[in-house]
């Protein structure tokens, strides 16, 4: 496969998702190039999308190694992985993909692409919030809040916050689907979003704008928060009297910034890969969409974009 050989992708411009051909790019010294078999929509690939320019998206993929770099240890081709890619470096949206063999794990064996391409960015942002921001262990107990329960990266939160530590987990959900979602993935109980309970330790938010003062409210002293989103103007005074830490998440940190322990993201997907394959925890896949063509993302888009979505909606390769 020369570099002169083209693929189809699907790229995001000042009109939508178009369908075209690009270069197939080469392998750097650490780069797998994957066979893209299956991505996930998440919030970031329509945030992108408006930020404006030409570029592929797409952050979520579960594939096959069909090259490798010269330096490459951890895969070699035929190998079935999935992964979130790097937000610096193009998207997942197009046949054959280039990343970084550090952050990509070994797709579960008792999954097939799709159930695998519903996991990555949510697993590692979540996987992150809880043992990287929290810094809890199966020694660790309290009560933790999970905003937004039935979305991608709460579903996520529940199971590993379930399966690897001794946390009491509470969600929130406004709607039966959702509630219902949240309780069957392990959530010891699910509140109304506009009826937080008092007396937790720590929370995950989604959803922090306006929030502060009552997530002041709600934590014991000594609590802690972690947000994934970015508010405008974000006031964090409310939180001094009480000591409670406010922690950011973003899981392109340590692939932005090379970071010296970049490989434990590689090390977390595959420790989730086997508490897939071990039956701990699933697959947040509910919605199959195919193929992978402009039309079909533009759909999957519109699905994430209407904030009703419980689980992952996935796109995969048109099946033969």
């Amino acid at each position: 496969m020369s570099s002169s050989d083209s693929m189809p992708a699907v790229i995001s411009t000042s009109h939508g998702l178009k369908d075209t051909e690009l270069p197939v790019p080469t392998p750097g010294a650490r780069d797998l190039l994957v066979r893209v078999k299956a991505v996930s929509i998440n919030p970031v690939d329509h945030k992108v999308r408006r930020g404006g320019g030409d570029k592929v998206l797409g952050w979520d993929a579960a594939g096959v190694v069909v090259a490798t770099g010269d330096e490459v240890t951890l895969f070699a081709p035929g190998d079935e992985v999935y992964y979130a890619g790097s937000i610096d470096r193009p998207g997942t949206n197009s046949r054959l993909h280039l990343v970084d063999e550090r952050i990509v794990g070994r797709k579960p064996a008792t999954l097939d692409f799709a159930a695998a391409a519903a996991l990555p960015l949510t697993t590692i942002t979540a996987w992150e919030t809880l043992f990287d921001r929290f810094r809890l262990s199966s020694q660790s107990r309290g009560t933790l809040l999970v905003l937004g329960a039935a979305g991608g990266v709460g579903s996520m939160v529940i199971q590993l916050a379930r399966a690897l530590t001794g946390l009491t987990v509470i969600g929130s959900a406004s709607r039966d689907e959702s509630r219902k979602w949240a309780l069957d993935l392990g959530a010891h109980d699910v509140v109304d979003h506009h009826d937080l309970p008092s007396g937790v330790d720590y929370i995950f938010s989604p959803s922090t704008a306006g929030r502060i003062e009552r997530f002041a409210e709600i934590l014991r002293p000594g609590g802690a928060i972690t947000a994934i989103d970015e508010p405008e103007g974000l006031d964090l005074l409310p939180l001094k009297a009480k000591s409670i830490t406010f922690h950011w998440e973003l899981m392109f940190t340590r692939p932005l910034f090379q970071t010296p322990d970049m490989i434990a993201q590689h090390e977390l997907l595959d420790r989730v890969s086997s508490l897939i394959d071990e039956g701990t925890v699933r697959s947040t896949l509910t919605t199959r969409l195919s193929p992978i063509d402009a039309a079909t993302l533009t759909r999957a888009h519109e699905m994430v974009e209407s904030g009703h979505m419980v689980g992952k909606v996935v796109v995969e390769e048109r099946l033969e």
